[in-house]
């Protein structure tokens, strides 16, 4: 059994602590809290408008863990600088909108090439692990590896809001992408109840949980919420398909 990685995104700790100014709840905390309980590393998504992360949590978390950093970012100029400077292990490009409330779907790849070809390049070349946050589109895969990327991130959002036949979608786009050569990423909207189906798809290789986690450690504290997630992630791979 192929383990499946756990990435655990802890921007909703920064939300928490923004809400009333100050230094807590601390992200670096959280972050070694969730490594310590079985995260397999930590995802942050450094916004334009700095709504929950900001640069100097990017920067403690960089130098206070060991585990790897997943830098979610906009692609552009300002992001880009922000993380050849912080060099995290990865970098998943991210569609991003000053209006939305959490980001609403895939990147569009096959639209962007020119704008991010160049920026896939660099941080490449720095040694930083590329992945593209993308709906499970045919298109979107095939122009992410022309682009250069190595990772594909799958949304999981629509799946995770009941639209019918996302699921399958979501097993096939894991099938293209790894026909691709590229690996298979997926998260967003993904909980203790939704989370197997997706887990057991056997070419997806990590999943990046945030909102669902932080929101559940209020009740349950965020290490027991990291095993239990871990432990259903476990269980999923395992069961016969």
């Amino acid at each position: 059994m192929i383990h499946l990685r756990l990435g655990v995104n802890i921007d909703h700790v920064a939300t928490l602590r923004n809400a009333r100014g100050g230094a807590h709840p601390d992200p670096l905390a959280a972050a070694e809290m969730a490594i310590a309980a079985g995260a397999d590393g930590i995802t942050i998504h450094l916004r334009e408008d700095r709504r929950h992360i900001r640069d100097a949590d990017l920067a403690a978390i960089r130098a206070g863990i060991a585990a790897p950093l997943n830098l979610e970012m906009a692609g552009t100029e300002e992001m880009l600088r922000i993380a050849l400077a912080s060099n995290p292990h990865a970098a998943c490009l991210v569609p991003e909108r000053r209006a939305e409330v959490t980001t609403e779907g895939g990147l569009d790849v096959a639209g962007q090439r020119a704008t991010l070809g160049p920026i896939v390049a660099a941080l490449g070349a720095a040694g930083i692990r590329v992945s593209m946050f993308v709906d499970p589109d045919p298109h979107q895969l095939e122009a992410s590896a022309a682009i250069g990327a190595a990772v594909v991130e799958l949304h999981t959002g629509a799946y995770a809001h009941g639209k019918a036949g996302e699921l399958a979608r979501l097993a096939e786009g894991a099938r293209i992408a790894a026909s691709l050569g590229l690996e298979c990423h997926a998260g967003h909207g993904l909980t203790y109840d939704n989370v197997a189906a997706v887990a057991a798809i056997p070419q997806v290789m990590e999943l990046n949980i945030g909102h669902f986690i932080i929101g559940q450690a209020v009740f349950d504290g965020l290490p027991e919420v990291v095993r239990r997630m871990r432990a259903v992630m476990r269980e999923a791979r395992g069961a016969p398909r």
